[in-house]
C-alpha cells in the first residue's frame, strides 16, 4: 500500500518536475525490522542480505535491529565497513577471488561461509586463522529443496566430504558450523520453519559424525521469506516461523542464524513516475511511463506484475480504463512493468507508484542501457 508519508512526497515530487524516483519510509522499515527482531529474539540471530538493497540510508536505519550483516563480494565488505563499521560481518557468495579470501581474513568478518573444495583450498593456502561455516546443499527431500538442489551454491554430501581431509591437515581453518540456503520465495512461515527442522535433522547428526570437537555448532538457515507481489499488504508471519522454531533444535547447544533481505526491505520503497502516452496497438491497450525497467527491473527478473497504486492528476486527455500493459522508455519489448493489470482513467500526466521497491530494484537494474537519467532517491524519516 502506498502510506499517506509516501503520497504527499510523490505528488510533491511530481510538482517539482523530479520523477521518476525512488522513495523509502525508514519509520516503517525501523518498526518492521523491530518486530522482526522481536520475532526471533531468543530463538535466531538476525542478519541482513545487504545485496536485497545496499542504499547507505536503508544499512543505516536497520543497524539497531539486526545482529550483523551478510555480504557476498569484497565491494559490500569496503561498503558496510565504511557505513556500519561495529557490526559483525559474514562473507557468502560464490566465485570469491583471492583477493576477497584474503579481505575475509581482516578484523570484522565473523563468518566467511565456503563454497566448494577447492575455495577451501585457496582460503587455507593463504595460512591466516578463519572461522568459517561449510556451505551446504544436500538433497533433502521436499519440493521447497529441489531448485537449491538444482543450483551451482554450496556443497552436496561428496564436496563436504572432500573437505573433511583438507580441514584436518588444517588447524588454523576452524569450521563452525554449515550454512544453507535451500530455497527462495516461500510464504508460508510454518513451511518455512518445516524445511528448517528438515536442514537442522540432517545438519546436525553430520556435524556430530564429521566434527565432533564442536561444542556449540551454527546453523544459518539462510533467507528465502517470500514477498508476495500479487498480494502486496500480505507480509512474512516472523512470529509464526519463530514460534516454530524452536522445535527444529533438539537441546544441542546449536545457535540457528537467518540472512533475510527481500523480507525486510521490499515493504518500505516505492518507485514513482508518471504516464508520458497512452496507445492502443493491435488491439492492447498501453501506458507509456517515465523511466522504465532500467531504474526498476524486478519485474522482468522474477516474471511478474509489479503491484502499484495510480494517483489521478489528470482530468483532461486520453484515458484507459480496463487492461493495459504499463511499459517505460526503452527500446525493448521488454521493458513491461506490468502487464494487462486493471486500470480505470489512466491519463498522460497521472502518477503511477510502485509498491515492493526497497528490495532488488534499483541495484539489480541495467542503469545505462539507452542513458536516460537516474531517478532521484528520497528517504523519508
Amino acid at each position: 500500500m502506498v502510506t499517506e508519508p509516501v503520497r504527499a512526497e510523490a505528488l510533491r515530487l511530481a510538482g517539482g518536475g523530479d520523477l521518476p524516483a525512488y522513495v523509502y519510509d525508514l519509520p516503517a522499515l525501523r518498526a518492521h525490522a523491530a518486530g522482526v527482531r522481536g520475532a526471533l529474539a531468543g530463538t535466531a540471530e538476525l542478519y541482513y542480505a545487504v545485496k536485497a538493497n545496499p542504499a547507505a540510508e536503508i544499512l543505516r536505519a536497520l543497524v539497531p535491529y539486526v545482529d550483523g550483516f551478510e555480504v557476498a563480494s569484497g565491494g559490500e565488505l569496503a561498503h558496510v565497513r565504511e557505513v556500519a563499521p561495529d557490526l559483525p560481518i559474514a562473507f557468502s557468495g560464490p566465485g570469491k577471488t583471492d583477493a576477497e579470501l584474503a579481505l575475509a581474513l581482516t578484523p570484522g568478518v565473523h563468518r566467511l561461509h565456503v563454497e566448494s573444495p577447492r575455495e577451501l583450498a585457496r582460503l587455507i593456502a593463504l595460512g591466516a586463522p578463519a572461522d568459517v561455516l561449510l556451505r551446504a546443499n544436500p538433497d533433502l527431500p521436499g519440493e521447497d529443496t529441489r531448485q537449491a538442489a538444482a543450483s551451482p551454491f554450496g556443497m552436496d554430501q561428496d564436496g563436504l566430504a572432500a573437505c573433511l581431509p583438507l580441514l584436518a591437515a588444517a588447524p588454523h581453518i576452524r569450521v563452525r558450523g554449515l550454512h544453507t540456503h535451500l530455497t527462495w520465495a516461500q510464504h508460508d512461515a510454518p513451511a518455512m520453519a518445516a524445511l528448517a527442522r528438515r536442514v537442522t535433522s540432517w545438519a546436525l547428526p553430520w556435524l556430530r559424525a564429521h566434527l565432533p570437537g564442536l561444542t556449540e555448532p551454527e546453523l544459518d538457515l539462510g533467507g528465502g521469506m517470500g514477498v508476495d507481489y500479487r498480494a502486496p499488504d500480505q507480509v512474512f508471519d516472523w512470529k509464526a516461523y519463530a514460534a516454530a522454531l524452536p522445535a527444529a533444535l533438539p537441546a544441542t547447544g546449536a545457535r540457528l542464524r537467518v540472512e533475510p533481505g527481500r523480507s525486510l526491505t521490499a515493504y518500505h520503497g516505492w518507485y514513482v513516475t508518471d504516464v508520458l502516452d497512452v496507445k492502443r496497438n493491435h488491439g492492447r491497450d498501453y501506458a507509456v511511463l517515465r523511466g522504465g525497467t532500467h531504474h526498476l527491473r524486478t519485474p522482468v527478473a522474477r516474471g511478474h506484475d509489479q503491484p502499484f497504486t495510480v494517483l489521478h492528476r489528470a482530468i483532461a486527455g486520453p484515458a484507459l480504463t480496463g487492461p493495459a500493459t504499463l511499459v517505460g522508455q526503452l527500446c525493448t519489448p521488454r521493458d513491461v512493468l506490468a502487464r494487462d493489470v486493471p486500470v480505470t482513467g489512466l491519463r498522460p500526466g497521472d502518477l503511477v507508484v510502485f509498491e515492493l521497491a526497497g528490495a532488488y530494484a534499483w541495484n539489480l537494474s541495467h542503469h545505462e542501457f539507452l542513458m536516460h537519467p537516474p531517478p532521484r532517491f528520497r528517504y523519508l524519516d
